[in-house]
């Protein structure tokens, strides 16, 4: 198991039936995470990984801000669009300034010798390795991550609420999200619980 501790200084992790209000999730989602690590490794194709678990904690406890934005919309075809009943309000809630701490271990993934947890390692060590594209964000392509920094033990440098599998938790998050429509998506049912170490490993959510 490898932890990266990360800050994010804006981000959104969309609670998946939001609408006008579009509400973060406290910290993101495992299936955010997971997209997050295959970005960093330059990996194209989201089903190589399957199988590997993914969470994260918060170091922190980050501001929550509310932005209003113009959203199109189709009402009077006579108009155009954003304009008169063809614009409304947006707003979307957004995290700033997160310090994170992000854990991936690949010991059951089908072949766990080349498993993303030692691409993330290399990837982090030897970033010339890696061939990839656009900006490295965590969640929304705008939601960039601005420092991070590789812990091979996978241990927390302080005190963090991570999100641990319990059956009988109050939080329930997408592990797998299913993007044309919402049959596919799984979640995972947990809690967020404070750690000063890593994490056991069969409380971390796996990617199904």
């Amino acid at each position: 198991m490898i932890a990266l501790e990360l800050s994010v200084p804006v981000a959104c992790w969309r609670k998946g039936r939001a609408r006008e209000l579009v509400e973060s999730e406290v910290l993101p989602p495992p299936a955010t995470c997971y997209g997050a690590l295959l970005s960093l490794v330059g990996e194209m194709d989201r089903e190589r990984h399957r199988g590997c678990r993914v969470t994260a904690g918060l170091l922190n406890t980050p501001a929550i801000s509310t932005v209003v934005r113009t959203f199109w919309r189709t009402k009077n075809l006579k108009q155009a669009r954003g304009n008169g009943e063809n614009a409304g309000p947006d707003f979307q809630q957004l995290v700033i300034d997160a310090r994170l701490v992000v854990w991936c271990d690949s010991s059951e993934e089908p072949d766990a010798a080349a498993g993303l947890e030692g691409r993330v390692v290399r990837a982090m060590r030897e970033p010339a390795s890696v061939e990839r594209s656009g900006g490295w964000s965590l969640g929304e392509s705008t939601h960039l991550i601005n420092d991070a920094r590789l812990l091979p033990d996978g241990r927390p440098p302080s005190e963090c609420r991570a999100f641990l599998c319990q059956p009988t938790g109050t939080l329930t998050l997408p592990v797998w999200v299913d993007h044309v429509g919402t049959r596919l998506t799984r979640f995972a049912v947990g809690e967020l619980e404070r750690l000063c170490d890593a994490p056991e490993l069969h409380r971390l959510p796996r990617i199904p």
